[in-house]
């Protein structure tokens, strides 16, 4: 049987850019070990299955990486909602419309309109609240990435877990010259693992240029050695560093630029807002394009 696939890039306002996506529109009748062989088929950073909503939203979504399957992640969601609205399966888009797909993490709501009256801009709000968890020495962080402690500044935070939804350990660098040489180390990788700290790795820096940060995110454990797009991770940064600020209410905004370093440019928007001490929502949004449309064909069963 053959199942309708789109690719988008994710992030982007240029095709051969961000974070590619492949998107199966509608994946009735594929079972998790099929979504799982077709993910690892496309072997990009995620591919999207989109079902039938079984609590009244716009639609189910599950969200696979070339070697499981995730409760929630960024471009995905981002590339989804594009996809789905470009074929026009969401209705005009000329005004801002809101989607909700029901995932693991639980519902994500998604704002689509059109940007300049052309390109469709997607936002989505987190799923869960900000959690942050453990700490890792200064020393642990940068065996991991291959840099020294010396390239790690900690005057906002320590290295640490946060989530907003999918967990990453996060990390501020001293410059760009930094955050280009570093590469995952595996033994520090081995060595995070071994303490149980989640080894999916976002490093920034702070930029005084168009950006407002610059980022690389590593998760070589997951078949993914780096990320050209990362929009779960950059959602947690935004609110990680709004946590942070010492004001107790605010809104923030910034613009991360990420996959520079490995050739795939992309543009992500991500943002937080604070009441009374506690971020009480993160966004993150950004364009997409498509770049191909096609169909795959899946035997059953698929040996797994």
């Amino acid at each position: 049987m053959s199942w309708r696939f789109h690719i988008v890039d994710v992030f982007t306002a240029q095709a051969f850019a961000g974070n590619a996506l492949a998107v199966l529109p509608d994946a009735r009748g594929l079972t998790a070990a099929q979504m799982q062989a077709i993910a690892r088929e496309f072997n990009f950073s995620e591919t999207t299955f989109v079902l039938p909503p079984e609590t009244g939203h716009t639609r189910r979504v599950r969200i696979f990486t070339p070697r499981a399957e995730l409760p929630f992640a960024g471009h995905p969601n981002i590339g989804t909602a594009f996809a789905l609205a470009a074929a026009g399966e969401l209705g005009p888009v000329d005004r801002p419309i809101t989607v909700t797909f029901e995932e693991r993490a639980g519902i994500v709501p998604i704002t689509v309109h059109r940007r300049d009256g052309r390109l469709i801009w997607c936002e989505l709000s987190a799923p869960e609240p900000l959690a942050v968890g453990a700490t890792v020495a200064v020393e642990t962080l940068a065996a991991a990435v291959s840099l020294t402690a010396d390239d790690v500044v900690t005057r906002t935070h320590a290295p640490q877990v946060a989530s907003v939804g999918l967990p990453f350990l996060f990390a501020e660098l001293k410059d760009r010259a930094a955050l280009e040489r570093a590469r995952p180390g595996m033994a520090g990788v081995d060595a995070l693992v071994a303490l149980g700290v989640i080894p999916d790795i976002h490093l920034y820096v702070r930029s005084a240029d168009e950006f407002d940060l610059r980022a690389r995110m590593f998760a070589p454990l997951d078949g993914v050695p780096e990320d050209p797009a990362t929009g779960s991770a950059n959602c947690a940064l935004a609110a990680l560093l709004s946590r942070h600020d010492a004001a107790s209410d605010g809104s923030y905004r910034w613009r991360i630029a990420q996959g520079v370093e490995m050739g795939r440019p992309s543009v992500l928007e991500a943002g937080a807002e604070k009441r009374a001490g506690v971020v009480v929502e993160a966004r993150v949004g950004g364009t997409s394009v498509l770049v191909s449309e096609g169909v795959i064909e899946v035997d059953s069963p698929v040996q797994s």
